[in-house]
């Protein structure tokens, strides 16, 4: 194929009822780097039914050139058939260099399909992304056999190179309310022949918990812990600091926190102003999902263990001893205020 006739990078724009998700914006914050290094635009793809104009300026101000906006009926609840056929449609029309997604449950589900369909291939959850000097070619860095190590793939010979990239791990950029931008309306064929799947009803079920990489305290627990129950004082610790629960790996593989609470390359990265890693050694799969935290904090029993490379204050010690005493601490500051 003429890959010289594609260029540019195109960011999904995941919307879900008319609210754009937080990962479009990371993913417009990385497209605009890579988008500025090769000195091509930045297109923002928006997909819906009745979408509102402040989520296409929304897009504008967080980095995007250009926003293509197709608005179609069939696309008012996201559904397999009818989205794959109309970001085909999309990227046959733009030819991007590159497209991005999120690594969500759309994203994953979505860009396999198109990617087949466009004869290309598909990096899923990326967890860096860079240009290749020379080549301009972008380098898609994922975790590989159980995240024990990282793989960079390329696409020379086809286009577009496509990327799902995990939620979190890129950083969203300042938004300028002021900045401009170019909106295109694109009208698209859905001919019927995306899929007999109907939707019948939509229920929303209201989360219980937030999810951890929108937390500002984190009080993350590894194997050290040594047992469920000394994990279970960490949710009052984190419920007296206002945060919540995280985990390693082994956390989770031993069954005492739900997998949605994993930290790392095969879990979730986070940023928050505060991170408590509790008898968590720091191998490098954990570190990579929570380096970038704003203050890292580490208790260990052993004083070689790893994490404290990257820990701002490292404490060694028991977390089973000093979890409870730091709780009964923070309960009397705050009592006496």
């Amino acid at each position: 194929m003429d890959i010289s006739s594609y260029k540019g990078v195109m960011v999904f724009a995941e919307q879900r009822a008319g609210v754009i998700q937080k990962v479009a914006f990371e993913l417009l914050g990385i497209g605009r780097d890579i988008a500025d290094r090769l000195e091509e635009p930045l297109v923002a793809v928006l997909m819906g039914s009745g979408l509102s104009p402040d989520c296409i300026q929304a897009l504008i101000a967080e980095g995007a050139d250009e926003v293509v906006v197709v608005d179609h009926p069939r696309l008012d609840l996201y559904r397999t058939g009818p989205c794959a056929q109309a970001l085909t449609q999309v990227i046959g029309a733009v030819k991007p260099g590159i497209v991005l997604l999120g690594a969500t449950a759309i994203g994953r589900e979505l860009a396999p399909i198109v990617s087949a369909r466009m004869r290309t291939g598909l990096t899923a959850d990326c967890t860096s992304l860079e240009i290749e000097d020379g080549s301009r070619n972008l380098l898609m860095t994922r975790p590989a056999f159980g995240g024990n190590i990282m793989a960079t793939i390329i696409c020379p010979e086809h286009r577009p190179q496509m990327a799902t990239v995990r939620p979190g791990v890129m950083r969203r950029k300042v938004s300028d309310p002021a900045r401009p931008g170019a909106v295109r309306t694109l009208e698209i064929d859905l001919d019927g022949s995306e899929g007999p799947v109907e939707v019948l009803e939509v229920v929303s079920e209201k989360a219980a918990l937030k999810n951890i990489e929108d937390a500002t305290v984190l009080v993350a627990g590894g194997r050290g812990l040594g047992g469920f129950e000394n994990f279970r004082r960490l949710e009052e610790l984190a419920e007296t600091f206002g945060g919540m629960v995280a985990a390693s790996r082994a956390a989770v593989d031993e069954g005492w926190v739900a997998q949605d609470r994993q930290v790392g390359q095969t879990g979730k990265t986070v940023r928050p102003d505060l991170y408590l890693a509790c008898g968590i050694s720091g191998m490098i799969q954990h570190i990579a999902g929570m380096e970038e935290s704003e203050f890292i904090v580490a208790v260990n029993t052993r004083a070689d263990a790893p994490i404290f490379e990257y820990a701002d204050l490292g404490i060694v010690t028991d977390a089973n001893r000093l979890v409870p005493a730091l709780i009964e601490e923070l309960k009397a500051v705050k009592a006496s205020r």
